[in-house]
């Protein structure tokens, strides 16, 4: 009896243990599409953003903390996102990436009931920028309004000047979506200050069927095409563009039109086309990068494929990963180190990132990305973008670094953030909330 006494309070025992050690792993959602039209894009970018959380989990964890993490397909549609991120929540989320602006939109609304903070990398509400607005959302490291200014930018540059963007006429061919049609208010208010003419292009999900919209550009002959696409309907713009003799030169895509899924079927015959990166571009020598391959692949544990490692979608992936970890990081330095934090406590670090250049050096992202600092009022913390040009098999980046035009950017999100509370009859966060 006394033996069995014995086994049954080492079970105990063995099960208290387990149950403290799951208490310390800082589970972090994963809502992802390997699935459907879009997957040839989503696959690379959930690859680098599952593989970063195996490398910070080799490397020791966050402060000794380990990552858990658990997928869910949602195949880019806005209602099985919402339905993954309902079914993962309760898991304990430190913070959410929807990989949708479609499923921004709707989880923006639950983020402040759940506390669990929203984190679009490059996506989601561009006038979410502003954290007195929205204290839950961080659209960190670069809006879609920020990525239409660079572009605009570098087409100015090559034009000798805005003022030289007078009487053009530019083309934005669009994913007919929540997603596509985020930069037209900022394409709009340029065409104001500047004098061109602004075409609006929409293309119906999944984008295969782009011939009438290149027979209006035949015929309207717009002096540059802006490509706001995802998955195949990058790769069919450029092969009809091909087609009907419209130069890739004179087309500049969003970060999300500018990887190698989008080109590689296109090959030469979209050599000359440009895009904006969000910072980072192909990073094959990052030491990021060497890091991944050696503590994660060689070990057999990587994701996908090896030679996908440094792309620029896996990149993307593995960039998103590495500034949500560091938001739990920060929130550590807060609230105790070696501790699981909480998504309301995660959100205070998310809002008061300090990634300096030695920051991202240490974390092997040097050469990769320049220094970000949040806010309570600024939840981007940095407006910066390149150009990358496809040479016909490999992306090289051909302009200097770019920053989104703040007198131009502020104004339109302070507005758009107010018309938001406005309809949601929200209130402006207050300063002493901003000191917590």
């Amino acid at each position: 009896m006394r033996l069995v006494n014995s086994i049954i309070a080492a079970a105990a025992c063995m099960a208290c243990l387990a149950a403290v050690a799951q208490t310390k792993e800082q589970f972090i959602p994963v809502l992802s599409y390997r699935t459907g039209a879009f997957a040839p894009n989503g696959a690379p970018w959930a690859n680098g953003y599952v593989d970063y959380f195996k490398l910070v989990n080799a490397r020791g964890g966050i402060n000794g903390v380990k990552i858990s993490f658990e997928e869910c397909e949602t195949g880019y549609d806005t209602a099985r996102s919402v339905e993954c991120y309902e079914r993962l929540k309760s898991k304990g989320a430190s913070f959410v990436q929807p990989l949708s602006t479609g499923a921004t939109f709707a989880i923006t609304e639950k983020a402040p009931v759940d506390k669990i903070p929203v984190v679009t990398i490059g996506y989601g509400r561009s006038e979410s920028a502003d954290g007195t607005v929205f204290k839950w959302n961080f659209p960190i490291a670069g809006t879609y309004w920020v990525a239409a200014d660079a572009i605009l930018q570098a087409i100015a540059k090559k034009e000798g000047g805005l003022d030289k963007l007078k009487g053009k006429k530019l083309a934005l061919v669009y994913h007919d979506s929540p997603y596509g049609k985020e930069p037209i208010p900022l394409l709009q208010e340029r065409a104001k200050l500047h004098g061109f003419d602004l075409q609006l292009l929409p293309v119906t999900s999944p984008g295969v069927e782009q011939k009438a919209t290149w027979l209006q550009i035949r015929q309207n002959r717009p002096d540059y095409v802006l490509l706001w696409g995802w998955g195949v309907m990058n790769s069919t713009a450029l092969k009809e563009a091909q087609a009907t003799g419209y130069a890739r030169e004179k087309m500049y895509g969003v970060w999300w039109a500018g990887a190698e899924p989008d080109v590689k079927d296109v090959g030469d015959g979209a050599k000359g086309y440009n895009a904006v990166t969000m910072q980072h571009g192909a990073e094959p020598q990052s030491k990021v990068v060497k890091d991944v391959l050696a503590m994660v692949h060689e070990k057999g544990q990587g994701t996908g494929p090896r030679n996908e490692v440094g792309q620029v979608l896996y990149m993307r992936g593995a960039m998103s990963a590495m500034l949500g970890v560091e938001g739990i990081r920060a929130a550590q330095e807060r609230f105790g180190k070696g501790k699981v934090m909480t998504g309301e406590q995660v959100r205070w670090g998310l809002e008061n990132l300090n990634l300096t250049q030695a920051k991202l050096d240490t974390l092997g992202f040097a050469g990769v990305m320049r220094p970000i600092s949040t806010s309570c009022t600024d939840h981007m913390g940095a407006s910066w973008a390149r150009i990358h040009t496809w040479d016909g098999t490999k992306w090289n980046f051909t302009s200097d670094w770019l920053q989104g035009d703040e007198q131009v950017i502020k104004p339109l999100v302070r507005s758009t953030a107010a018309k938001y509370a406005a309809e949601k009859k929200l209130s402006a966060r207050p300063p002493e909330d901003c000191q917590s």
